[in-house]
């Protein structure tokens, strides 16, 4: 098991900004010996998980085969996927949903009206919790200690001018997303985004997840999103609250 462990974070280690890798490089990201590190690599190589060009090691389609096998057997997704792509059709804006990962939000379903930042996001995508409406609203969710030790894990920095990276800032921005059920974010990810988020509770009151309208702040304010959109929200998330377990 110690090695399926080592297996997996070096799989975790190749990202968007690392998508080609050398075996040092990889033993330093992961914190694994370079013979540990190069024994993982040829593996995954051998499964046809990874590729080697001589000397860089990079991740190969097949890697998308463990997180299709989640999706496939996961029943959020595919449960709140039809009522995403309503509320987007009713609001003319960008809706998802996601889950909390660490210091990170993963994207687990998406209704894009409009392409509304400079990167593409899908399924999988993974941002920032610290500066994301979704993931302002999971965090608010959680323990404060716990809030505050995803936080400052990702080592919040500042993607805009409006971007907000004290923790104790953070901690007072979440006591107020817990407060008033809702989180707006206006700017802080991207210039020119604003987006509005709301918990998924299931029948029993526990937040599972979070779904969000995004949009652009030429079209919306942060008041007049929530003036437009939060009653459709609030509908949505009492018609799948008995639905989620």
């Amino acid at each position: 098991m110690a090695a399926l462990e080592k297996g997996l974070a070096v799989i975790e280690c190749f990202d968007a900004a690392h998508d080609k890798l050398t075996i040092a490089e990889v033993a330093r990201a992961t914190g694994l010996t370079r013979a540990a590190a190069r024994r993982c690599l040829l593996t995954l190589t051998k499964i046809g998980y990874a590729s080697f060009d001589g000397k860089f090691f990079t991740l190969t389609p097949r890697v998308l085969r463990l997180g299709h096998a989640w999706l496939a057997s996961a029943a959020l997704p595919q449960l709140v996927q039809p009522f995403l792509e309503r509320l987007s059709e009713e609001t003319h804006e960008s809706s998802s949903a996601s889950l909390l990962d660490g210091h990170e939000i993963v994207y687990i379903a998406r209704s894009a009206q409009r392409r509304i930042m400079s990167v593409g996001l899908s399924v999988g995508t993974r941002l920032p919790a610290s500066c994301t409406s979704m993931g302002r609203v999971l965090l608010a969710a959680r323990d404060p200690a716990d809030a505050r030790a995803r936080i400052l894990a990702g080592k919040p920095r500042a993607l805009t001018p409006h971007t907000v990276t004290d923790p104790d800032r953070l901690a007072e921005i979440l006591a107020g997303v817990q407060a008033q059920g809702y989180c707006i974010v206006d700017q802080e990810l991207e210039l020119g985004l604003i987006s509005i988020a709301m918990p998924l509770m299931n029948a029993r009151g526990e937040v599972v997840a979070a779904f969000n309208l995004s949009g652009q702040v030429q079209r919306s304010s942060a008041a007049e999103m929530a003036e437009r959109f939060l009653p459709g929200m609030r509908q949505l998330q009492a018609l799948l609250r008995p639905l989620i377990s």
